[in-house]
């Protein structure tokens, strides 16, 4: 057993305890406290006796360097106040209160700053630290109330707060309308990608896409880029890979198709072969062997009829069959009616997962379908401008055409938008979907927006030549 140090057996001595043995735990949580104390008590006399009189009012500049492995730490700051964690019976309790942390910049003067230079319309503002990088993007249709919002927060525990006292400088740039402000945001935080922007942040990373391969008997994967092979066949694209896989685990197992290696040869039951070299070929995984895979690579199915399935599968995943979740479906009612209850319940779950997957894909493709119009707006100052949409993306901002020239120009701008051919609308580029996904929420949100947007031709008809 070790020794216990000359100065620790002095503090035993000193409140009358003896060392707890090392499987004693709850004598020796006594003793810690004991020797804990005896140290408090030791720095407190040493910073009454070192401290002015004009400091005791404020606190003890204290720092307890404590080598030994005791339960209280306490940190004593003249700029802070305590913050004090008591781990002695093994729960934290940390208690903190109100700080003086010092902001980086002069707030006062920051204040006075907006207060004179900033207007109650719509626009959109950056909270820079001193090296010039940005901390935050916001947005707001009354920009000065916004921001002057950020000085009455409370510091730590608003979040505008926090961002305000880190930040060096505000910059501000209005816009005609809430809705050029929303766009704007959207943009500038793909584009700067701020430290406390959390939302509308996401990238290819974030997505995945459910891929169809090319050649022979092919399958479904799920990849994170839609722009490798342009053989396959991409649908999506979809949140969460891990649960997109394991959708795609159950449609391929209730339809058959074959989820193995590149490198596993096919060979259909309807394919010529040598008589030399027909020798009987074992399947490479379980999967064919409990009926979950119509084995392609044994010669157990035909190619005509492998391709059935997977037609089947790629209506599914292009919303025009709702094939394989009646299956599910029939198949669950039916271990419902034959009491098998608990096989009822785990294909109950594998039907929850097509669906989940299903509802995505309807999501996006509505928005795809539904949002491709002209839609002026008239904002700040009577200023009307007229974005033209397609695919729930703005392709152009253009100012409301009076002259013949600018009438001109919309035409020109509306045939080459909305003339163009459409992509496929299984396939919806990563860098478009944030924005997608904010348009159809603004016009949810606005119905009577919705109703002021004009088709292609009526747009053309009232602001082209």
């Amino acid at each position: 057993m070790k020794t216990q140090p000359v100065g620790q057996r002095d503090l035993f001595a000193l409140f009358g305890a003896t060392p707890a043995a090392r499987g004693r735990s709850d004598e020796r949580l006594s003793v810690e406290r004991a020797v804990t104390l005896a140290e408090l008590e030791a720095s407190n006399a040493v910073a009454t006796s070192v401290l002015p009189a004009a400091h005791m009012d404020v606190g003890m500049n204290v720092t307890l360097d404590v080598t030994q492995n005791v339960t209280q730490n306490v940190m004593l700051d003249v700029t802070q106040n305590v913050l004090l964690n008591d781990t002695g019976d093994g729960r934290v309790a940390a208690r903190t209160q109100k700080g003086k942390r010092k902001p980086v910049t002069d707030l006062d003067a920051l204040r006075e700053l907006v207060k004179a230079g900033t207007q109650d319309r719509p626009g959109t503002y950056r909270f820079l630290c001193g090296e010039g990088s940005v901390l935050y993007v916001g947005k707001s249709k009354q920009l000065r109330t916004r921001l002057m919002s950020y000085f009455r927060a409370e510091w730590p525990h608003d979040k505008g707060a926090r961002i305000l006292w880190r930040a060096a400088r505000i910059e501000w740039e209005y816009q005609p309308s809430e809705f050029a402000a929303l766009l704007r945001e959207l943009r500038l935080i793909k584009q700067l990608r701020p430290r406390y922007n959390w939302m509308m942040k996401r990238d290819a990373r974030h997505y995945c896409f459910v891929r169809m391969t090319a050649g022979l008997a092919p399958k479904l994967t799920v990849t994170r880029d839609a722009s490798g092979d342009e053989r396959g066949t991409y649908f999506g694209p979809y949140l969460s890979a891990s649960r997109v896989t394991d959708a795609l685990r159950e449609l391929s197992d209730l339809l058959g198709l074959r989820d193995c290696s590149n490198d596993v040869r096919m060979h259909f039951r309807d394919q010529a072969e040598l008589p030399v070299i027909a020798t009987p070929r074992a399947p490479k995984c379980i999967r064919h062997e409990i009926g979950k895979c119509l084995g392609p690579c044994v010669a157990a199915v035909t190619e005509s009829a492998y391709a059935t399935q997977l037609a089947l599968a790629r209506a599914f995943l292009d919303g025009s069959s709702d094939g394989p979740m009646k299956a599910l479906s029939a198949r669950m009612l039916a271990h419902s009616e034959a009491l098998e209850f608990e096989r009822a319940g785990q294909v109950r779950d594998k039907l929850h997962r097509l669906e989940r997957l299903r509802a995505q894909f309807e999501r996006l493709r509505f928005a795809v379908e539904t949002l491709t119009f002209a839609y002026p707006v008239t904002g700040h100052g009577n200023e009307t401008r007229v974005y033209l949409v397609k695919r729930g993306t703005v392709r152009a901002d253009l100012k409301l055409p009076v002259s013949r020239r600018e009438q001109l120009e919309f035409a020109e701008w509306s045939r080459r938008i909305f003339h163009q051919p459409d992509r496929p609308t299984r396939i919806i580029p990563t860098h478009e979907i944030d924005e997608l996904l904010l348009l159809s929420s603004w016009f949810q949100r606005h119905p009577d927006e919705f109703a002021r947007t004009l088709e292609p031709e009526q747009a053309l008809r009232a602001f082209g030549a």
